[in-house]
């Protein structure tokens, strides 16, 4: 047996060094490289392995053999890509699972990681499916099953199977055994190797098990998706190299006390990184949200002051969004500015625009501002919404009904021109909304009679709240 290679990763970026290093010299960080074991392949995992690449493509049995290939012999047609039946996950995805993909899926606890793969799975009876769980007994994951198969009416098949095992080579083994068309790993954190003398989750643990589910997949064309944890801090657990391993990062964020989850693309090198699927969470599972506007605005709020409605793009997916504003008296000497869903930098910067520009004094007064849904949006164009809210709570006169608005406030008071216009007109006419405000700018090159709704071009704060206010 070949000694085991001691190796020094750095648990930031996954810089590699042969000693250990104070300073990271990728990153700049300090104290973040780790010691690692890195031992040779252990002769029952490489014969997994090995049977493991029977029947493969040309490309990915080049992969395993290391065979060159020129550029011209290889083929550039690519394998349809696998329905999830969720078109909120094929969206994120760039149009479905590509086979031979790696995925990592990662979250908070109790955000729905692992309720969000069981449902996509029991959804296609069609694939050979096999669900590894190192986390809950099989007697959990068949009870999740039953409540949500109940809830969509669809019936689990003989196609899906499940595997509560920890051991990466006991998992190979039943891999070669079963022959799934998929595999879902929950979560990485809990795989082990024997190669690797350290506990599950550990830096060496993670790399060792990641990298052999990665050659599987590769050599194999059988895509792998695994569900990772998250930090304290928001980041996936495990060394950084994970997500480099991996062709696709998409991240399950939401409030717990909340019914949104929004499913955001972080890596993906078979789509675009700015598609975003949004879903509620329900007592029997996740409901895909095909129009989260209609849920964002469902409440009345006609004489109601400090209410704001604009036209926000996330990712590339246009909706309104509600802001809520509240301005009172500081009670105490130094008053409060809070911000939920929205930068608390840029609402100090449009507080100081407002006082500065506008001449309106909020130097001793509380200012509150809330994203309705529990979303967090950091679209520049919510700038505008913000500042009609604030002072709409200031002066306690409701904004009419019927009215939207769209615009990036600059440090002088102008209104700056933003992206995907017509897509922002557009929802909002949809909704029923009567008046928009724009940003001059935009109106340029724009086709203002295929909308119906008012367009009320403007260049400065000024004129945006002499619409609003009179």
């Amino acid at each position: 047996m070949a000694k085991d290679k001691i190796m020094y990763v750095c648990d930031n970026c996954g810089q590699e060094s042969a000693k250990w290093i104070g300073k990271c010299p990728s990153c700049g960080q300090w104290n973040t490289f780790k010691e690692i074991k890195v031992a040779s392949s252990s002769p029952k995992l490489g014969e997994a392995r090995k049977g493991l690449n029977k029947g493969t493509s040309a490309q990915s049995s080049a992969l395993a053999t290391g065979k060159v290939l020129r550029l011209k012999d290889i083929s550039a047609q690519d394998d349809p890509r696998i329905d999830m039946h969720d078109a909120e996950l094929n969206r994120v995805l760039g149009g479905g699972l590509v086979p031979g993909s790696i995925v990592l899926l990662g979250g908070e606890p109790g955000i729905g990681k692992s309720t969000l793969s069981l449902q996509t799975m029991l959804n296609m009876p069609e694939k050979r499916i096999l669900y590894v769980s190192g986390e809950e007994s099989a007697h959990q994951l068949k009870m999740r099953a039953e409540r949500i198969t109940a809830a969509s009416g669809s019936v689990a098949d003989d196609n899906f199977m499940i595997l509560c095992e920890n051991s990466l080579e006991a998992i190979f083994d039943h891999i070669k055994e079963v022959e799934p068309e998929l595999v879902i790993i929950d979560s990485i954190q809990t795989i082990s190797t024997e190669d690797v003398e350290s506990s599950a989750g550990s830096i060496a643990q993670v790399r060792e098990c990641a990298s052999a589910l990665l050659r599987f997949a590769k050599t194999s064309g059988v895509p792998v998706v695994l569900i990772g944890h998250i930090t304290k801090e928001g980041t996936l657990a495990g060394p950084k190299i994970l997500e480099h391993i991996v062709d696709t990062v998409i991240q399950f964020e939401g409030d717990q006390h909340y019914m949104y989850r929004i499913l955001r693309s972080i890596k993906n090198r078979f789509g675009s990184t700015s598609e975003l699927g949004i879903y509620e969470m329900q007592q029997t599972g996740l409901r895909q949200v095909s129009n989260p506007s209609e849920l964002l605005l469902t409440e009345d709020h006609d004489g109601l002051s400090g209410v704001a409605i604009s036209s926000a793009i996330e990712g590339v997916r246009p909706f309104l969004v509600e802001t809520q504003a509240l301005v009172s008296s500081a009670a105490y000497g130094t008053p409060q500015r809070s911000a939920t869903g929205f930068d608390q930098r840029r609402l100090n910067m449009l507080l100081a625009v407002l006082e500065k520009r506008v001449g309106f004094k909020l130097m001793q007064k509380d200012v509150f501002l809330n994203i309705a849904g529990g979303l967090r949006v950091t679209d520049m164009a919510m700038d505008l919404s913000v500042i009609a809210a604030v002072l709409s709570s200031n002066v306690d006169t409701p904004i009419e009904s019927g009215w939207c608005m769209a615009g990036e406030v600059g440090l002088s008071g102008e209104v700056r021109p933003i992206a995907r216009i017509e897509q922002r007109i557009a929802e909002a006419e949809k909704l029923g909304f009567q008046h928009m405000i724009i940003p001059k700018y935009n109106i340029g090159g724009l086709n203002r009679k295929k909308f119906n709704i008012e367009l009320v071009p403007v260049r400065k704060v000024e004129e945006a709240l002499r619409a609003l206010f009179g």
